[in-house]
């Protein structure tokens, strides 16, 4: 056998939110409330014919109406979804995207590096190459004009 239903209501000042549920922790979660607001006085079970032939027809959902009038019950709005917790799939691709093009830098900056680090190689195997061909051939004058001067006397 289902619970029986019963009426509540509370107001915050400006629109009166009614619901039937089985109990008042019930209400207070249908209301979205974290504090007792029946141990306040700012809820309470009605009787009022009215409101509960309102909400009895439609159990566990929110109806509200301008505070203290006897104005038509209109179904409260769901509350907005809140935003998840983790990052959105646009920012998680953004990082991603970033991520593979820094890779991309890196290994064009390696590649560039190498290049550099092969050709310095060379110019310096062209250097060592010309100090020994400029030694050997300034060994050769040197020899050439100790021999002038020798037969100068």
């Amino acid at each position: 056998m289902a619970p029986r239903l019963k009426v509540f209501v509370t107001s915050d000042g400006f629109t009166d939110f009614v619901v039937a549920t089985s109990s008042k922790a019930k209400a207070l979660a249908a209301w979205g409330s974290h504090l007792d607001l029946f141990k306040t006085g700012m809820a309470r079970e009605t009787d009022e014919a009215e409101l509960v032939a309102a909400a009895t027809a439609q159990p566990g959902e929110v109806l509200r109406r301008p505070a203290g009038t006897r104005g038509e019950l209109a179904k409260l709005k769901p509350p907005k979804k809140p935003k998840p917790a983790g990052p959105s799939k646009a920012a998680l691709k953004k990082v991603a995207d970033l991520e593979k093009k820094l890779a991309s830098l890196d290994a064009a900056h390696e590649q560039a590096i190498g290049k550099l680090e092969r050709e310095r190689a060379r110019i310096e195997a062209e250097i060592e190459s010309e100090r020994g061909r400029h030694a050997a051939e300034r060994a050769r004058y040197e020899e050439a004009l100790s021999g002038a001067r020798q037969a100068l006397g």
